[in-house]
């Protein structure tokens, strides 16, 4: 399992990150107000650990809520996600639905 401690906020590249054996999984995002726009997954096809995305996006989901934003997923594998974890939905704009 990954550790909340393990992830790394780039806020110049504007990704979270996670660094598994040399390789870095990421989640490109755009923040607007108080709004995060998660815009994209990147998982290297190197980590076949099948709950390792979900474990990921837990993380950057915990992260995010400790900072009191929305979640705008707009990446078809996190909406996917969302739709999923219905205790995220709760971190969705009013009146977004996925």
């Amino acid at each position: 399992m990954t550790e909340a401690a393990d992830l790394i906020d780039n806020e110049f590249l504007r990704q979270f990150e996670l660094k598994v054996d040399d390789q870095l999984a990421k989640i490109e995002y755009s923040l607007q107000e108080r709004k995060i726009f998660l815009t994209k997954l990147v998982i290297p096809e190197s980590i076949t650990d099948e709950n390792f995305k979900t474990n990921f996006l837990k993380l950057v989901f915990e992260e995010i809520e400790t900072r009191n934003l929305s979640v705008m997923p707009t990446s078809p594998a996190i909406a996917k996600f969302v739709r999923s974890n219905r205790k995220y939905k709760r971190m969705l704009p009013v009146g977004v639905r996925i």
